[in-house]
């Protein structure tokens, strides 16, 4: 990278709740937030958003008429980007750009439509600009009046970050100075949790007494490598970043290096047995850093077996014997599919800004470092489209 790309801020909701204090005393207790919810009256693993910022969503949505038909992945990116540059003293109407994803996108309201069109053969005039992809980034340049391009897209679950890449081009380029990365999930419905039954990858109660046990204690085993049993759960979120070009004052950290690769697939959802794809989005990310110098990883890690084990074997072949200290928090959070990127900046910062390494109750005891400097993290969706970020503390 020419210069260095500054986070200015961060916002999110998500189950760990909105602001900082309260994200990071969340992370530092050693429960899991995964709860149960019927679905259909079936009873399933999920992580969901606390009920007081369920509130302020419906909120949202009754504070304007045309906010009434919007699906929650847009109200969600609406509020966390109103909060994200009050933080970074960005002002409405400014020249930003901004870039929101999202895997599924307005999963909701398009069961909701396609619902009333099976029981009734029509649909309503909103369903099909209301359940568009451009529909997040689109509503929050809306609502924030910005001057800037608007960019939506879905790259599975690495959505998030490839937003990151996208302003990284932008900004080094010139065409803009600041931009609004991130993405939205709101994807806790019975048909996409079906869908993931379907995979076989979800999470579920054990009839072994022993694994029903750890179950119970932990829905989502991710970074257990011994488990016998897929154990992914899902969760919603939303969450951005504002990201400006050079040095800054107000920086939370510095991004020093980008990856990115694509797996050659036999499936799918496949990813090969070494993450070849984890391996060249690490390098390309660490191309000009010492491998010494990265103390923590916050990895994707989804609660799979073969998604742990493989991006597991990447990172030991890129770092062999300098592995640096190792987490997730898919066992706290559930994995919040196009959202799961940013929320793994935003425990690398945290863990940056506090000093502290946030570690995977279950998982084997780490050996710790002094002081948490560089933090590299990782993401990777359905067809192994990976995205390696290398974050930097700000002093």
């Amino acid at each position: 990278m020419k210069t260095k790309i500054a986070i200015t801020s961060l916002a999110s909701i998500s189950p760990l709740g909105k602001n900082p204090e309260e994200i990071w005393r969340n992370y530092l207790s050693e429960e899991t937030l995964i709860s149960t919810q019927n679905f259909d009256e079936k009873a399933q693993f999920v992580a969901t958003i606390p009920a007081e910022i369920r509130k302020e969503i419906e909120d949202l949505r009754k504070s304007e008429i045309k906010y009434k038909a919007l699906d929650e992945t847009v109200l969600l990116s609406i509020l966390v980007s109103r909060q994200a540059i009050k933080n970074a003293n960005w002002k409405t109407g400014d020249n930003f750009g901004i870039n929101i994803g999202s895997s599924r996108g307005a999963t909701q309201l398009f069961e909701k439509h396609h619902k009333e069109f099976l029981e009734t053969g029509k649909t309503s005039t909103l369903a099909s600009p209301t359940t568009t992809l451009g529909n997040i980034s689109s509503w929050v340049a809306h609502d924030l009046k910005n001057n800037g391009p608007e960019i939506s897209h879905s790259i599975t679950c690495s959505t998030a970050l490839h937003s990151v890449l996208n302003a990284v081009a932008w900004l080094q380029s010139g065409m803009a100075t600041k931009f609004l990365v991130g993405g939205s999930e709101a994807p806790l419905t019975a048909f996409t949790i079906a869908q993931m039954h379907a995979l076989k990858i979800y999470a579920k109660d054990s009839s072994n007494s022993e694994q029903a046990k750890q179950t119970a204690e932990f829905p989502c085993r991710a970074f257990d490598f011994t488990k016998t049993k897929n154990s992914m759960v899902l969760g919603e979120a939303a969450s951005v970043a504002c990201l400006e070009l050079g040095e800054n004052p107000k920086a939370l950290a510095y991004i020093e290096g980008i990856g990115y690769a694509t797996d050659d697939i036999e499936h799918n959802i496949s990813i090969s047995d070494e993450a070849n794809c984890f391996q060249k989005s690490m390098k390309m990310a660490l191309q000009n850093t010492n491998l010494e110098e990265v103390d923590a990883i916050v990895m994707h890690m989804p609660g799979t077996l073969k998604g742990d084990t493989s991006e597991y074997k990447a990172i030991q072949k890129v770092f062999t014997e300098n592995v640096p200290m190792l987490t997730t928090n898919k066992w706290k959070v559930g994995h919040t599919f196009g959202a799961s990127g940013m929320l793994n900046m935003e425990l690398a910062i945290l863990m940056m800004q506090h000093n502290q390494f946030i570690e995977v109750p279950f998982a084997e005891a780490q050996k710790p470092r002094k002081e948490i400097k560089k933090v590299l993290i990782n993401a990777v969706g359905f067809g192994g489209n990976a995205v390696s970020i290398l974050l930097s503390k700000a002093f």
